[in-house]
C-alpha cells in the first residue's frame, strides 16, 4: 500500500495514483493525487487551453492588458490551491460578470478607478467567505433561492446586449463570422474540442478579419519575448461601488456551484472548504486588482476537462497556473492576443452574454422554479427590464446602473413579498424546501441532472 506524502504546504504534495498511467474504469483521480508528471504536465495544459478563449476576451471587452490578466489569474488558481489546502481543484479565470460594471467604472474614473471596484469585490467575497467558513452556507440558500440567482445572473447577460451591438455593428461580417462558427464548433466537435467552441470561433474570425484587413499587427513586432506584464494601480471612488455588489453575489453562487459540482463528482465532501474557496476568489480578485487584472471567477470550462479526463487531481492545475503566468511574462503573446478586432469581439460576445442570460433560465429550470407563483415572477421579470433598460439612479456620489439595480430589486422583491404574504397567510411557497436538495440551489456551472447520472456510475471511494 501506499504511503501518504507529507505536505509541504496546503495544496501542495500528493499521491500517486496506481501506476500514475492507467485511471481504473468507473475511478477517478482525487484532488489529492496525480498521474506521472509527464500525464500530469499535459493535462495542465490542457486547462490553459479551455481557459484561455474566455479568460483573454474579457481583458479585450474591457480594454485591460491581456498579459496582466493571464498573469494574475495563474497567480491566483496557485493561491486558490494553496487556500482551500488542494481539496477544491479548480482554475480561476476572468469572470465576465465584471465587464459591465468594469465599462461603466472606466468611463466614470478610467481604468485606475474599474481596478479599485475589482477591488473592493473581491473585499466583499472574502467577507462572505470568511462569515460561511464560520457559519457555513445556509444562509446563502437563504438570502438568494434559486429564483433570485437566476435572475442576477441572467439580467447581468442581458444588460451587456447593447455592448455587444456596437462591436458586431463596427465589423459586421466578421462579427457573423465569428458567431456561427461558434455555434458550428458546439456541435461539430467532440471532446475538448467542442468544449472550446469560443476559442475556434475566435480563432476562426480572427483568420477572416486578417483577410479583410482588419488586424493590425505593428504592436506585436515591437513586443519583447520577455518582461513584465504592465502594472496600473487602483484608486477608490465611492460612486462604483454600486456598480460592483452585484458581482459578488453572482461570484458566490458560481463558486459554492462549482464546489458542489466537484464534490458531486468525487463524491468527497467538500462543503467545509466552501468558506475558504470563496475567501481564495476574494484575494485573488483583489489581488488582479491591485494591478491591473480582471477579476477572477472559477472555471466551468475546466470543469469539463476534469470531467472527461477523470483526472481531478489540483497538480495539473499547479502546472495550469504556473503556464499562465510564464504567458503572462511575454509581452508578445500578449500583443498578439491584443490584435483581436472589434468584429470577433462583437461576434464572442454576442453569442457570451446571451449563454450569461440563459444559464440564469437554466438555473430556474434545473431548480423547477414555479412561475405561476405571483413572487417568483415578479423577481424574474421586473429586475430583468431593469437591467434591459440600464435604470439608472444616483445619490450623491454614488451612482446604481440597471446591473445594481436589478439585483437590488431581485432580494427585495423575493423577500419583501415573501414576508408580505407570510404576514397575510397568503404565501404560496415562494421558499425553498427543506428536503430539496442543496446542490439544486446554486448555480452550478455544469449540469446538475448530468453529474448526479455520472457520478451514481462510479464506486464510492469510503465503502
Amino acid at each position: 500500500m501506499a504511503t501518504a506524502r507529507r505536505r509541504i504546504l496546503p495544496g501542495f504534495g500528493w499521491d500517486i495514483y496506481g501506476d500514475g498511467r492507467r485511471i481504473r474504469p468507473g475511478d477517478v483521480v482525487a484532488p489529492d493525487q496525480r498521474l506521472s508528471w509527464g500525464r500530469t504536465t499535459g493535462i495542465g495544459l490542457q486547462h490553459v487551453v479551455a481557459m484561455f478563449g474566455a479568460t483573454f476576451l474579457v481583458p479585450l471587452i474591457t480594454d485591460f492588458p491581456p498579459s496582466t490578466t493571464l498573469f494574475f489569474s495563474g497567480i491566483g488558481t496557485l493561491l486558490f490551491l494553496v487556500i482551500t489546502a488542494g481539496r477544491v481543484p479548480s482554475y480561476l479565470g476572468s469572470s465576465f460578470a465584471f465587464i459591465a460594471p468594469v465599462t461603466a467604472a472606466t468611463a466614470m474614473h478610467g481604468m485606475s478607478g474599474a481596478l479599485g471596484g475589482i477591488i473592493m469585490a473581491g473585499a466583499g467575497l472574502f467577507l462572505v467567505g470568511l462569515i460561511a467558513h464560520l457559519a457555513g452556507t445556509r444562509w446563502i440558500q437563504v438570502l438568494m433561492p434559486p429564483v433570485v440567482t437566476g435572475s442576477i445572473v441572467a439580467l447581468i447577460g442581458l444588460n451587456l446586449a447593447p455592448a455587444a451591438w456596437n462591436n458586431v455593428d463596427a465589423a459586421p461580417v466578421t462579427a457573423t463570422v465569428t458567431i456561427v462558427a461558434m455555434l458550428l464548433a458546439g456541435v461539430l466537435f467532440c471532446g475538448l474540442l467542442g468544449r472550446l467552441s469560443i476559442l475556434v470561433g475566435v480563432v476562426v474570425g480572427y483568420v477572416v478579419a486578417v483577410f479583410l484587413g482588419e488586424v493590425d499587427f505593428s504592436a506585436v513586432g515591437e513586443a519583447a519575448w520577455f518582461g513584465l506584464p504592465a502594472m496600473t494601480a487602483p484608486t477608490f471612488h465611492l460612486s462604483v461601488v454600486g456598480l460592483f455588489v452585484p458581482v459578488v453575489l453572482v461570484l458566490v453562487a458560481e463558486n459554492v456551484g462549482h464546489v458542489k459540482s466537484v464534490a458531486l463528482m468525487t463524491r468527497r465532501d467538500l462543503d467545509p472548504v466552501a468558506g475558504r474557496a470563496l475567501m481564495a476568489d476574494g484575494v485573488a480578485t483583489m489581488l488582479a486588482g491591485s494591478g491591473g487584472g480582471s477579476g477572477t471567477t472559477t472555471y466551468a470550462e475546466n470543469i469539463g476537462v476534469m470531467a472527461s479526463s477523470r483526472v481531478y487531481s489540483t497538480a495539473a492545475y499547479w502546472v495550469a497556473g504556473v503556464f499562465a503566468i510564464l504567458l503572462g511574462l511575454m509581452p508578445k503573446v500578449g500583443a498578439v492576443v491584443a490584435t483581436v478586432p472589434v468584429g470577433v469581439l462583437g461576434g464572442a460576445g454576442t453569442v457570451l452574454y446571451g449563454m450569461i442570460g440563459v444559464l440564469g433560465v437554466r438555473i430556474w429550470v434545473q431548480n423547477r422554479v414555479d412561475f405561476a407563483n405571483p413572487i417568483n415572477l415578479a423577481v424574474a421579470g421586473v429586475p430583468l427590464i431593469i437591467a434591459i433598460a440600464n435604470f439608472t439612479m444616483v445619490f450623491g456620489d454614488v451612482v446604481f446602473e440597471g446591473i445594481a439595480l436589478g439585483s437590488f430589486a431581485a432580494l427585495a422583491i423575493h423577500h419583501g413579498m415573501s414576508w408580505v404574504a407570510r404576514m397575510r397567510g397568503t404565501d404560496p411557497g415562494a421558499e425553498v424546501a427543506e428536503d430539496q436538495d442543496p446542490r439544486e440551489v446554486y448555480a452550478s456551472p455544469v449540469n446538475a441532472d448530468d453529474l448526479a447520472r455520472e457520478a451514481d456510475r462510479r464506486p464510492d471511494p469510503s465503502a
